[in-house]
């Protein structure tokens, strides 16, 4: 893969390389890439992850399943106190006010059973890391038991759980994001931003 020269590289980090086999482009975001991943005319590509960048232009990336971009995971935090539960949530949804989440994302407060509740955040499985990290850097605390990862998304979905609110999180990145004809024909530039 034959990556080209980028000016301001760390200003890349977060952000994912395209591998279309006769060359590659830098700077897509998460939703452009799933796009890219759905159209049957780019089944071949290979995805990367930029991790770390220096100003020389080095550059650390880490190979990215497709199935990956397809996929949600989460983290669940678990209360036997509705108080409790909607305390966490209040909480939860007031950190997405002051510190943007990495990317979109949902927050339910629900109903397990008479005795749970659950705080959940969920969003694209490829944003895993960055979630854990965003909560970790805004010090978000519960008190009970927590559970998280892609399996986890499936057991909530499975319960049927009582969800008594609900809200959607969006990442400041998601503007300027390329969709469709745009996004296709925007394939060949080496660098998207």
């Amino acid at each position: 893969m034959n990556i080209p020269n980028i000016e301001n590289p760390e200003k890349y980090i977060g952000l994912y390389i395209v591998d279309f086999g006769e060359y590659c482009s830098v700077g897509f975001n998460a939703d452009e890439v799933a796009e890219i991943l759905e159209s049957k005319n780019l089944s071949d590509v290979k995805v990367y992850k930029i991790h770390r960048a220096d100003p020389s232009g080095n550059m650390e990336i880490k190979g990215v399943s497709r199935e990956l971009f397809e996929l949600e995971a989460g983290l669940f935090f678990y209360s036997s106190s509705r108080d409790q539960a909607e305390d966490d949530y209040k909480n939860l949804v007031n950190i997405a006010v002051t510190s943007m989440p990495p990317s979109r994302a949902k927050v339910h407060l629900s109903k397990i059973d008479d005795n749970t509740y659950v705080t959940c955040l969920i969003y694209p499985a490829e944003a895993d890391a960055e979630f854990s990290q965003w909560l970790l850097d805004n010090n978000y605390q519960t008190s009970g038991a927590a559970k998280g990862g892609i399996s986890a998304v499936s057991e909530y979905y499975d319960m049927n759980a009582d969800i008594i609110e609900r809200h959607q999180l969006f990442p400041a990145k998601s503007i300027g994001t390329k969709t469709g004809d745009e996004l296709l024909n925007s394939l060949k530039l080496a660098v998207q931003r």
